[in-house]
């Protein structure tokens, strides 16, 4: 992906493609991967544990399905649906304490470029990156 200048995504459609179940809390498929930027589609199966990410900002765009979520501390829960805008800056613990009934999925911008394991636990025994985030493949959504 580094060497190419420009990209056309179809975001809903690969939010189509995402499974039904997984075993990780989300699954997702990088659209870009370069060190001044990533974007991501993902879809979030089971509220997430309070977590946060060292090394980028995010911008989460709702494509689909509602929700609570929190940033800094429980007591900044807001509810969100399609078409809201999300954004923390690094460091920034957030957490997903409730989904609606409809898959969640997100549209991610993070800046700089987010490692995959950038994943940091407030409660280590809540996971690892592997149980948080897994990759989704063209192969995995053929």
């Amino acid at each position: 992906m580094a060497d190419r200048k420009f990209g056309v995504f179809k975001p809903y459609q690969i939010a189509r493609s995402f499974p039904e179940t997984a075993e990780t809390l989300l699954l997702d498929v990088y659209l870009t991967d370069e060190p001044s930027a990533s974007s991501r589609v993902f879809r979030v199966y089971r509220s997430t544990p309070p977590h946060f990410h060292r090394g980028s900002d995010e911008y989460l765009h709702v494509l689909s399905g509602t929700g609570s979520f929190w940033m800094d501390d429980a007591a900044n829960t807001f509810s969100f649906a399609p078409g809201d805008l999300l954004f923390f800056k690094r460091g920034t613990i957030h957490a997903i304490p409730e989904l609606g009934p409809e898959p969640v999925v997100f549209m991610a911008i993070d800046t700089p470029r987010r490692d995959p394991r950038d994943i940091v636990f407030v409660n280590p025994e809540d996971g690892t990156p592997e149980t948080f985030i897994q990759a989704v493949t063209g192969e995995d959504r053929a």
